[in-house]
């Protein structure tokens, strides 16, 4: 056996079934992810000053209500589409929503007497659900706050984008 052959072999003896155990360990942790598209049901999305969170948006009903700038609550019925949907699941998995704890609040040794805006999200699957209360004035964990921050935007935009199309 020449000198090539035997690197050959050895390259096939050990990249071969590395490959293979990488694909069959990785089918199977996306088989098991935890959120799955493919079970999603709906996104529940609330948003406001302080504790009343009077704007509030969902998915599965498309009922959409907001405080427009003459002080006045307006119900619309805004409905996205699946892409949109899957869009906003993906930015969830790329800013780790999975990871977040449920409540991203200062904690009381730095609260302050501010009514900061608060978001509450919720991506609601079949067996599972994922919820955040967020406070925009979050800052014990920067990274955490800014990824809750971009999510809130994103939904926030998607909604206005669909109900720009209707």
């Amino acid at each position: 056996m020449s000198d090539r052959s035997k690197k050959i072999f050895l390259a096939i003896c050990i990249i071969t079934p590395l490959l293979l155990y990488c694909v069959y360990y990785y089918s199977i942790m996306i088989k098991n992810a935890p959120y799955r598209f493919s079970d999603f049901e709906s996104i529940t999305y609330k948003y406001g000053l302080g504790d009343s969170l009077v704007n509030q948006y969902n998915s599965k009903t498309g009922s959409y209500q907001y405080v427009n700038s003459n002080d006045s609550l307006v119900k619309t019925n805004v409905k996205l589409r699946k892409d949109d949907l899957l869009y906003l699941h993906r930015k969830a998995s790329e800013n780790g929503f999975w990871n977040f704890p449920e409540v991203l609040e200062n904690s009381t040794s730095t609260k302050q007497n501010v009514r900061s805006p608060h978001y509450y999200i919720e991506f609601k699957y079949k067996d599972k659900t994922k919820h955040v209360l967020y406070d925009a004035a979050y800052s014990d964990n920067v990274k955490l706050g800014d990824a809750a921050k971009q999510l809130a935007k994103e939904i926030s935009s998607m909604i206005n984008d669909a109900q720009d199309r209707q």
